[in-house]
């Protein structure tokens, strides 16, 4: 089994360059995780508490979970990932994910290659780097797109939590990258290298060519 991490930015692009590997090798060949289900259970919150919390921070994610499921699908057992409702910023009640065991795992998310336990799972670490400018305007569209907030709260969790996060954790973190991708999904070269690597594992091929 071959565990690829990818991290960066939010908005960096990091689920596109996944998606695109997946596409290029074959969804059956290949297992995908969100770090984004890892958000710790938050049901001893009320909705207000839970508003509050800090989801760029690393506490934010239960990456021992995550790390206990990796261990089980290296030992060939399945795992079933939790479901995060951004709606109500909690897991969704008994709503799971079946994570089978594959040839190749990709977990994809802010903070992959922060924990160095998580890091010590990966075979290739993957850190997607896009311009904060760009990154800031897919934010806004997908919150405001997708989990119904207002300009205004995307605007001051971005300064108050977003931006800190992303220069205290986030940016130190592409020093523990074997891979840097610059410009995330549009980088077809970069996207091209990481496949025509994992397709060297899958056929058994030395990864230097030999």
């Amino acid at each position: 089994m071959l565990i690829i991490g990818i991290a960066g930015g939010t908005g960096s692009g990091k689920t596109t360059v996944a998606r695109s590997v997946i596409d290029r090798l074959g969804s059956g060949k290949v297992t995908f995780i969100s770090q984004d289900n890892y958000y710790k259970d938050q049901s001893q919150l009320t909705p207000e508490q839970r508003r509050l919390t800090n989801y760029d921070h690393p506490f934010a994610f239960d990456n021992d979970l995550l790390i206990e499921h990796l261990t089980l699908l290296k030992q060939g057992k399945t795992a079933y990932a939790p479901v995060y409702d951004f709606t109500i910023d909690n897991r969704a009640a008994d709503e799971t994910v079946e994570l089978a065991p594959n040839h190749i795992v990709i977990v994809e998310g802010l903070h992959v290659l922060i924990d160095e336990h998580l890091r010590a799972l990966l075979d290739i670490k993957v850190f997607v780097d896009t311009d904060s400018d760009v990154r800031i305007l897919r934010r806004v569209l997908r919150d405001m797109e997708e989990r119904g907030r207002t300009i205004q709260s995307v605007y001051k969790q971005y300064l108050e939590t977003v931006k800190p996060m992303h220069d205290a954790f986030i940016e130190p973190s592409k020093k523990y990258a074997d891979i840097i991708i610059p410009e995330g999904g549009h980088n077809e070269v970069g996207i091209q290298m990481l496949s025509i690597l994992t397709e060297k594992y899958l056929t058994g091929e030395n990864w230097n060519g030999a």
